[in-house]
């Protein structure tokens, strides 16, 4: 079974997931951490130029371990976890992502992971592209202003400085590359269903999200 949180970056999309993943007791699934990881090892081998990367890709041994409710992700029998997250990664993790032939490997990982398993994922295109029959979908969204301030608080509690305006100009950058990509924009499900969380607390949207889960699909935690 899987249920699935679409989004625009900044929504809310992956603390709601793991939040619920907690509250339902079912795995979540990081689509974002697998891209992630990708874009890792596309490093570790030098940034090379797509076809020689395209040639690594068979060789790229990409496993989970969801033990304990966690989601660690493994490459080549290593916890590359905490490294997946630094600068370096998430500057070229769109332009990763947006590869074809990565996001072909990276959605029949995914399909072949929830087989065994009931998961609650997020991403952008994971209710139209990854799982179009996936038992429930959700649309996250918030006003631009209110997901730059969600992202400004999330960047000056790490330590970083960074001006409101400069967040918001690079949420709208994310936008129009996610929603204009070739493979696979970011839209929503026409039987997703939306949950707006402009004004809300973590708390309530937490809360609505798990009593539709409740009602759609009896989980009960």
């Amino acid at each position: 079974m899987i249920i699935v949180i679409d989004g625009p970056a900044g929504s809310g999309k992956s603390s709601t997931a793991k939040a619920l993943s907690n509250q339902l007791n079912i795995h979540f699934l990081d689509s974002g951490a697998l891209y992630r990881a990708v874009t890792y090892y596309w490093i570790s081998e030098g940034k090379p130029d797509q076809k020689t990367f395209f040639d690594l890709l068979p060789v790229m041994n990409l496993n989970v371990d969801l033990a304990d409710n966690s989601f660690i992700v493994r490459l080549n029998n290593t916890n590359i976890s905490d490294k997946i997250r630094s600068s370096s990664v998430a500057n070229h993790v769109s332009d990763i992502a947006s590869l074809p032939v990565v996001r072909k490997i990276v959605n029949a990982f995914m399909r072949n992971l929830v087989k065994q398993h009931t998961f609650i994922a997020d991403g952008r295109d994971l209710g139209t592209a990854v799982f179009p029959d996936a038992d429930l979908k959700f649309y996250m969204d918030a006003s631009i202003e209110e997901r730059a301030d969600r992202r400004h608080r999330e960047m000056e509690a790490s330590g970083k400085s960074v001006a409101r305006d400069r967040v918001i100009k690079n949420l709208k950058e994310r936008d129009h590359k996610d929603q204009n990509r070739d493979a696979d924009p970011l839209k929503k499900a026409d039987d997703a269903i939306v949950i707006d969380t402009t004004g809300k607390s973590f708390e309530e949207q937490v809360a609505e999200m798990a009593a539709i889960i409740n009602e759609k699909l009896h989980i009960n935690p």
